[in-house]
C-alpha cells in the first residue's frame, strides 16, 4: 500500500467511526443510566429514516430542517414507549430485552404496513453530492456534515451531562439511586428524559443513514449490532464509545484496504471478540457501581 492509499483509508476510517458512533450515541446514553439494553434502538433508527422521508415527500421540508425534526418525532416515540412499557421493567433486564425486542418487531411490521416494503430515498442539497479532495484523498462532502454533526452532538452530550443540573441528576441517579431520591431527584423523570434523548439520537442517525443508504423497514438491523459493539467496547460510557467507534472505524478501513470490507469485518469482530475475553469491562469501564 502506497502513501496515498493508506492517507485515503485513514480519512475513510475517520468517516466509518463517525457513522458506528452517531448508531452508538443514543444506546449509549440509554443503556448508560438506565442499564436497559434497547433491542428496538435498531427501529428508532429506521423511524428517523422515514420521518426525513415523510417531511420531505408530503411537506417539502428542506434536508437541514428534517434533521431536528426526526429528533422530535422519534424522541416523542421514545417517550411514548418508555411511560407505556419500560418503566414498569427496570431491574428486569432479560423482561426488557424480550419487550423491547417485540417492539422493534412491531415498529418494523407496522413502518412496512403503511409505507410497503418498496425502497425510499431522501434527497439532499447538490452541494452535499460533492467530493472534497485533500491531496491524493478524497471523501464525500456528505461524509464530512456526517463527521461534524456527530462531533457537535457528542460535545452537546458532553455540556448537557457534565455542565447542568440535569447531568448532575443523571449521574446521581446512576451512581446510587435511593441516594438521589433522598436528595429530591425523580429517578423516574430522569430516566423518562434519558430514553427519550436516546431515541431521539437514533431519529437523528437514521436521518443521516437514510441518506447513505436507501430507507428500508428493515435497514435499522443493519446499524443495531454495530451500534451495541461500539457501546460494549467502550464500556458503557460516552467517551468510551467514542474511543471504540475511532478505533474500530479506522481499524476497518484499513484492512479493507488490503482485502475488502466483508472480510474486514469479520476481522473486527474476532478482534473485539478477543478483547472483550481479556478486558471484558470495555475501555473505560463506568466510574460507579449502578444501584
Amino acid at each position: 500500500m502506497d502513501i496515498g492509499s493508506l492517507t485515503n483509508a485513514l480519512i475513510l476510517g475517520i468517516s466509518i467511526g463517525s457513522i458506528w458512533l452517531v448508531a452508538a450515541l443514543g444506546l449509549t446514553i440509554i443503556y448508560g443510566t438506565a442499564g436497559v439494553i434497547n433491542m428496538a434502538h435498531g427501529e428508532f433508527i429506521m423511524l428517523g429514516a422515514y420521518s426525513s422521508y415523510m417531511l420531505q415527500y408530503y411537506l417539502g421540508v428542506p434536508y437541514l430542517l428534517c434533521i431536528p425534526a426526526s429528533f422530535v418525532i422519534v424522541a416523542l416515540v421514545g417517550l411514548a414507549l418508555e411511560r407505556g412499557l419500560i418503566r414498569y421493567l427496570y431491574k428486569r433486564p432479560l423482561d426488557t430485552l424480550l419487550a423491547t425486542y417485540g417492539v422493534s418487531l412491531v415498529l418494523m411490521q407496522g413502518v412496512r404496513l403503511i409505507f410497503g416494503s418498496d425502497p425510499k430515498y431522501i434527497s439532499v442539497p447538490e452541494i452535499f453530492q460533492s467530493t472534497i479532495t485533500l491531496g491524493s484523498a478524497s471523501i464525500s462532502t456528505f461524509r464530512v456534515i456526517v463527521l461534524a454533526i456527530t462531533a457537535l452532538l457528542v460535545l452537546a452530550l458532553w455540556l448537557l451531562f457534565y455542565k447542568t443540573r440535569f447531568g448532575v441528576q443523571v449521574r446521581a441517579v446512576v451512581q446510587n439511586k435511593d441516594m438521589a431520591a433522598s436528595f429530591g431527584i425523580n429517578s423516574s423523570r430522569v430516566y423518562m428524559m434519558t430514553f427519550a434523548l436516546g431515541a431521539g439520537l437514533a431519529g437523528v442517525a437514521g436521518s443521516l443513514f437514510g441518506v447513505l443508504a436507501i430507507v428500508l423497514p428493515t435497514m435499522g438491523s443493519s446499524y443495531v449490532v454495530q451500534a451495541f459493539l461500539m457501546v460494549v467496547v467502550g464500556g458503557g460510557s460516552l467517551a468510551g464509545s467514542v474511543a471504540a467507534s475511532g478505533v474500530t472505524g479506522e481499524m476497518q478501513s484499513v484492512f479493507a484496504s488490503f482485502t475488502n470490507d466483508t472480510f474486514a469485518r469479520f476481522i473486527i469482530f474476532v478482534l473485539i471478540v478477543v478483547f472483550l475475553r481479556f478486558r471484558p469491562q470495555g475501555l473505560f469501564s463506568q466510574g460507579g457501581v449502578r444501584r
